[in-house]
């Protein structure tokens, strides 16, 4: 369960009980210093509506999105294999009847599947469990298997962040002979991954997807919605995830 504790850490400094934690100090200090407590209120209400608009969400997640498209008819030739970073559980699915792969991971694993029919390169996918009793690699495996026809070579199933992915990821394909992979995973999530992989000893080729896009900007975008926040809050959690990472 030490997993645990980076995650409770983390949930301290990232959307939205930071800023809750902000709102309630102010709320404690409007008795002894009303000023003060005050501005922390205001402080804390201004940057919920910031941060839950859309302009703003999108603007900060593409900030990170600094890796292009691969061109598709243009594919590099000397990468070894594909890897895939996990995304996240389905838990207790109730329409499959068991746990099964989120919607990030399964972004990721359509996007996986396509650059394996267009090189046959071979698969690794790498995910392990925290809360759930079955690593989430299993899941990509069968869910790549089933229901993209896509075979899996390898399956890493130990890891729980980023940083053990890349290392525990390394541990299976050096023996292989495996350097340069395309490192598939979202496009916001690429420079920390990327980081990551290339510490590990890898040569990296980034193979974003789910980038950032709109249909049409209309005034409504100025307006918070709970979508936008989550945005800003996946933004935030990469940005302090790679300045950890520079410290660490």
């Amino acid at each position: 369960m030490h997993w645990l504790i980076p995650k409770l850490i983390s949930s301290f400094l990232l959307l939205p009980f930071n800023l809750l934690i902000l709102f309630g100090v102010g709320i404690a200090l409007l008795s002894c210093r009303p000023r003060l407590g005050r501005n922390l209120i205001i402080i804390a209400w201004l940057t919920l509506w910031v941060l839950s608009t859309p302009v703003i969400s999108a603007t900060l997640l593409q900030s990170l999105e600094k890796s292009p498209p691969l061109q598709l008819d243009r594919l590099p030739t000397d990468v070894d294999a594909i890897v895939v970073l996990g995304g996240g559980t389905y838990c207790n699915a109730p329409e499959y009847g068991q746990d099964t792969v989120s919607t990030y991971a399964l972004e990721r694993l359509r996007y996986a599947a396509e650059l394996h029919r267009r090189t046959g390169k071979p698969i690794l996918v790498t995910g392990g469990k925290l809360a759930n009793t079955t690593a989430e690699a299993v899941f990509m495996k069968e869910t790549l298997e089933h229901d993209f026809q896509v075979p899996v070579r390898w399956l890493e199933d130990q890891s729980r962040d980023t940083m053990e992915n890349a290392r525990f990821s390394a541990g299976v394909l050096t023996d292989q002979g495996i350097q340069r992979i395309f490192l598939v995973t979202h496009a916001w999530h690429i420079p920390r991954a990327q980081a990551a992989f290339e510490k590990a000893g890898f040569q990296v080729v980034p193979a974003p997807t789910k980038f950032t896009t709109h249909c049409q900007w209309t005034p409504l975008v100025l307006l918070p919605t709970s979508s936008a926040l989550t945005v800003s809050a996946n933004a935030l959690h990469e940005w302090i995830g790679l300045l950890w990472y520079r410290f660490r």
